[in-house]
């Protein structure tokens, strides 16, 4: 019953989650944490605890991935035809420091996670993370594909 109601809700919020501003991002947010209850299976105690360090994690990666390496990329492509090799090191430099910080508070999740869930848990986090990404990406290439047969 559990996996019918989320899957009911997964398939009708994703009709409308694709609007626009943070509207959208919200909708997808209630997306992704109905994804994520429902493939951790998480006690009432464990969600308790376990949905503040997620969503604090959450906010931190979002940050490193939508504000500072799009800054970086921005760089790259305002400065492609003009970019020397000192600045491309430059850049590359930023790039790796950026995703070593996300590599290291990937590790951070993991080790407070360890006292709040099994595991066997955090590796189901890991798949359904992917899992959530890739069927927002199928819908993503679903919409683009009718509405461009419509014009």
């Amino acid at each position: 019953m559990k996996k019918i109601i989320i899957t009911f809700l997964f398939a009708s919020l994703t009709l409308t989650a694709f609007s626009q501003g943070k509207e959208r991002k919200e909708r997808i947010k209630v997306l992704k944490v109905a994804h994520i209850t429902e493939k951790l299976d998480l006690t009432e105690k464990e969600a308790q605890q376990f949905w503040p360090i997620y969503n604090a994690y959450d906010e931190k990666m979002s940050a490193l991935r939508h504000q500072k390496i799009r800054k970086i990329r921005q760089e790259i492509k305002q400065n492609y035809d003009t970019l020397t090799d000192e600045k491309a090191q430059e850049l590359l430099n930023r790039l790796a420091e950026v995703e070593n910080s996300i590599h290291s508070e990937r590790i951070t999740l993991e080790t407070k996670l360890k006292t709040i869930i099994s595991p066997k848990k955090i590796l189901f986090l890991k798949i359904a993370e992917e899992d959530f990404k890739r069927k927002l990406f199928e819908q993503f290439k679903k919409r683009r594909h009718e509405g461009g047969k419509r014009n």
